[in-house]
């Protein structure tokens, strides 16, 4: 494992998704010192989420034929500009291209950082978490970040959030300055990699089953994501702290479950870890279903946060294996494509809520997690050659 590199592909991570996070947690400042109806918002989240989802396999099936590392700091760099200018725009069609512009570069930068990642870590599940967490940790600055710098009506200094892209580019530049050898030896081991991956064909038949099975995970996460404290503060007449509780315990345990879930798949292995991820978040999710009290309500989403996550590194290093000829694509599927389904859904779940109440709906979700549980079962592993799972030299930096 390259510690190093892996740190330095973990830093970027951060800065990327903060950049993720910066668009929802500049939205309602827009609106304020804006106008913008809700519609109009929906449109900006669309443009930052929607289209880069869609456009995120494409950048991997580009990165799978034309290996280019340098789409990892200009990934990063390009969510920035487009953030920045999103902020700056003195009109809604600016603002939406800006928008546009930022999801982008945020679709660029996953694939090929996550090959990268898979490269410096290997075989360990844990060093996938580790870099997958980085992401987490980068998204949930975001909104204190949005509002000390641009809160209270001050949008005009957006073009201070472009701040940390810089900085982390400058490191990117001084991590790789003076390493033209050792990138030289990573590149010719990515050509090895390659030719050694047309030896072990693509699974498409395993990968589909996976992709299925993400899909029934990410239409329960969104759900539980947009409705938990509704769930609290009108069913179960907790308040708005408990609601806010509830949210920041969901996300916070779904880091420590992707830190754990690494850990495990490196002892018990990869499809112990994504099994038993899927089957204890079943009976967590009827807990929320079932509670009767905030505080049951709290104790079943910090469980449920935990288990969805624990499969989280082990399901992106498996799509890898089972597309070794394009771990690019595999990458920007799973985490782009794939993961996109429960947010294009979510209205429905929306008209569902508002038609038979918020029981009903995570009932819904709840079948659609044990659907899912189900798939996990039927999945097998894939072990690839060290030389496909692992392309460095051993005197690479």
């Amino acid at each position: 494992m390259n510690k190093g590199r892996l740190g330095l592909l973990t830093g970027t991570h951060a800065v990327n998704d903060l950049y993720q996070g910066l668009v929802p947690a500049l939205l309602p400042l827009m609106v304020l010192e804006r106008g913008y109806s809700y519609t109009a918002v929906s449109g900006l989240m669309l443009a930052a989420t929607g289209l880069s989802s869609v456009v995120q396999p494409l950048f991997g099936l580009y990165a799978d034929r034309h290996p280019r590392p340098w789409l990892v700091p200009v990934g990063f760099l390009v969510a920035a500009l487009g953030l920045v200018l999103a902020g700056l725009g003195s009109n809604y069609l600016w603002t939406w291209l800006a928008t546009v512009l930022c999801g982008l570069g945020i679709a660029a930068y996953h694939p090929s950082a996550t090959v990268a990642a898979r490269a410096a870590g290997g075989a360990s599940q844990k060093a996938m978490s580790v870099f997958s967490v980085g992401g987490t940790i980068g998204a949930s600055f975001a909104p204190v970040l949005a509002t000390t710098v641009v809160g209270g009506g001050a949008l005009s200094r957006s073009y201070l959030l472009g701040l940390p892209a810089l900085a982390m580019g400058a490191v990117w530049l001084l991590a790789n300055r003076g390493q033209g050898a050792a990138n030289a030896a990573r590149a010719g081991a990515a050509r090895r990699a390659q030719a050694a991956a047309q030896r072990a064909p693509n699974d498409w038949r395993a990968f589909a089953l996976l992709v299925a099975t993400i899909v029934g995970w990410s239409i329960p996460y969104v759900t539980v994501l947009s409705m938990l404290s509704l769930r609290i503060t009108r069913d179960l007449h907790g308040s708005a702290f408990q609601g806010a509780v509830a949210l920041t315990g969901f996300t916070a345990a779904g880091a420590v479950g992707t830190l754990l879930g690494g850990w495990l798949g490196d002892r018990i292995g990869r499809m112990g870890t994504i099994r038993a991820g899927y089957l204890l978040a079943v009976p967590a999710m009827a807990g929320l279903v079932l509670a009767s009290s905030p505080a049951w309500a709290l104790a079943c989403t910090a469980l449920l946060g935990l288990c969805m996550f624990l499969p989280f590194a082990a399901q992106v290093t498996l799509a890898q294996d089972y597309l070794p000829r394009n771990p690019a694509t595999a990458s920007g599927i799973t985490l782009g494509l794939a993961l996109s389904v429960g947010g294009l859904v979510s209205p429905l779940f929306g008209l569902l809520s508002d038609a038979r109440g918020l029981g009903v709906t995570l009932s819904a979700v709840l079948c659609v997690l044990c659907v899912a549980a189900v798939l996990s079962l039927r999945m097998r592993n894939r072990t690839l050659d060290a030389a496909v799972v692992s392309p460095r030299p051993a005197r690479a930096a």
